[in-house]
């Protein structure tokens, strides 16, 4: 088979977005100009929610939103175990306490139903940081009536789900990023999401007090707003370190690039929704490989194609999988380890068996290549590439995979 340069994500740059940067470069503002505010007033408005507020990147956004929304010390934050490593680090940024609910067998998603039995049986638990996984959106509304009965904060990890939506009980069409049953949320601008600053990340909110506390937190805790200060001098160039802050900004060449990008948002996702049918098409006679399942009312970002292989079954490894596609240029990845069997964690007292439905699920999956750059063909390649390289993994059942 010839080699094929194929990865699991990539970014889609075009001839506009490069020269809607290029004229940035040119504005005289590389910085703290006024593209940011046009980035965020756009963003604010797709998602529906009244504010938003980019930084420099996901990772920064979940430590802005965890310092804004006053967690620290003593405070417990529970989230998915099937996410990347920031979702949960960031409440230790703030000195919080990450703790897990396992996921749904189906979304792959937080159980709503698990986070209430934790939520009754520990009264530490003060934020919620549920996790949209490979796009899908959670069930915000169960969770954000949960919160609400126990005054938790909530704060979406949406770093995979821009672009994607849900349907409320009354049949209101909510995008992921409204905050409609959060307090904030979280996105990520990474060259394999949604939509691509280089690096970059936003929080929405629809509450002014937590808006201004993340723009002062963004840029060193600092304020220049006279009826927000302490002591109003009336001078042009006074300002005043309100907390202690950080450098998350994010700059106008950034911003440049992710306002000509949002423009694309729909038709990204609508290309990644073909490719997922696609996938789901071309494997669905394969009972060995399970791809995910449509949930009614939620439209996925697709950020992720994640596909469940029974490698016990076949008697394959999935080390060699990867191994023998990478040789042929097809790269594939997998989302993720879950984070409390990282050792740091297991420091705080984790252990293997903990959250079992993660746990299996990560020795099942495997992410294919989607983005909207891939073409038919290729997917289809993919495929006919997985079937045939799981059959020469496979120390068994070979005639099982003959394509």
């Amino acid at each position: 088979m010839e080699k094929r340069a194929i990865s699991y994500g990539r970014q889609t740059i075009e001839a506009d977005d490069v020269e809607a940067v290029v004229k940035a470069l040119g504005s005289g503002m590389l910085t703290q100009g006024p593209l940011v505010e046009e980035f965020e007033r756009k963003l604010a408005a797709y998602t529906g929610a009244k504010y938003a507020v980019v930084c420099s990147n996901g990772t920064a956004a979940l430590h802005l939103a965890c310092k804004a929304a006053g967690l620290g010390p003593g405070d417990k934050v529970l989230t998915s175990p099937l996410t990347f490593l920031a979702s949960a680090n960031a409440a230790l940024y703030v000195g919080a306490r990450p703790d897990f609910v396992d996921i749904e067998s189906e979304t792959f998603n937080i159980d709503p139903a698990e986070v209430e039995k934790k939520v009754k049986a520990c009264p530490s638990v003060k934020a919620l940081i549920p996790v949209h996984f490979a796009g899908l959106p959670c069930g915000m509304e169960t969770l954000g009536r949960i919160a609400r009965e126990r005054n938790l904060i909530v704060i979406e990890d949406a770093c995979h789900a821009l672009g994607a939506s849900w349907t409320d009980s009354k049949g209101t069409v909510r995008k992921v990023g409204s905050s409609s049953h959060s307090d904030m949320t979280v996105f990520s601008f990474h060259p394999v999401k949604s939509i691509t600053t280089g690096e970059g990340g936003a929080i929405t909110t629809n509450s002014r007090k937590l808006y201004d506390r993340l723009l002062s937190l963004r840029t060193h805790g600092t304020v220049k707003d006279s009826a927000r200060l302490f002591n109003p001098e009336g001078l042009p160039w006074y300002y005043e370190m309100q907390d202690l802050g950080f450098n998350y900004r994010l700059t106008d060449l950034q911003c440049a690039l992710g306002v000509s990008q949002l423009k694309k948002l729909d038709r990204f996702i609508a290309r990644r929704a073909e490719l997922a049918s696609l996938y789901s098409r071309l494997l669905s006679k394969y009972p060995f490989i399970k791809t995910p399942e449509v949930q009614p009312g939620r439209d996925s970002a697709w950020h992720l194609l994640p596909v469940r292989i029974d490698f016990g079954g076949l008697g394959a490894s999935r080390k060699d999988l990867f191994e023998l596609m990478s040789a042929i240029g097809i790269n594939l990845q997998v989302h993720y380890i879950p984070v409390h069997l990282q050792p740091y964690y297991r420091g705080l007292g984790f252990k293997p068996g903990d959250f079992p439905k993660a746990e299996k699920f990560y020795e099942e999956e495997v992410s294919l290549p989607i983005y909207p750059l891939l073409s038919d063909e290729e997917a289809g390649a993919v495929v006919e590439a997985l079937l045939s390289t799981l059959a020469c993994a496979s120390s068994n059942r070979r005639g099982a995979l003959a394509i």
